[in-house]
């Protein structure tokens, strides 16, 4: 299973940015798909969740946006509303089998570098 995060960068406060995570060897229409985040010194952190239903931290409540599109493999997060506190890792995570196996497994993407400059 490969996750590649894409779409980081640096970006001034209350602009955007669309991160992206494209998924190879992993059933990916029923996988649980997420982002977290990880911030200098602090422990990784859960951003948004697409399982049977989505669901987001409260930091980034009406600001961020996940979405995936089954078909390409592909999870999305649109950040809108960026904030210096937003500054971290952003990691892709998938919760799924992969084909011909019946045992979901966690699997990691290797994160893509968000920064917001004040």
């Amino acid at each position: 299973v490969r996750l590649v995060e894409s779409g980081g960068g640096l970006v001034q406060a209350g602009g955007s940015l669309r991160l992206s995570c494209a998924a190879s060897g992993i059933l990916f229409s029923s996988a649980d798909m997420s982002w977290y985040r990880q911030a200098p010194g602090k422990q990784r952190e859960l951003v948004a969740i697409w399982s049977t239903t989505t669901d987001y931290a409260e930091f980034v409540k009406g600001r961020f946006t996940i979405s995936r599109d089954n078909r390409e493999k592909r999870l999305y997060l649109q950040m809108n509303s960026l904030e210096p506190e937003d500054t971290g890792i952003y990691y892709c995570n998938a919760v799924g089998s992969r084909p011909g196996r019946s045992n979901r497994l966690t699997y990691w993407g290797q994160g893509t570098q968000v920064t917001v400059s004040s």
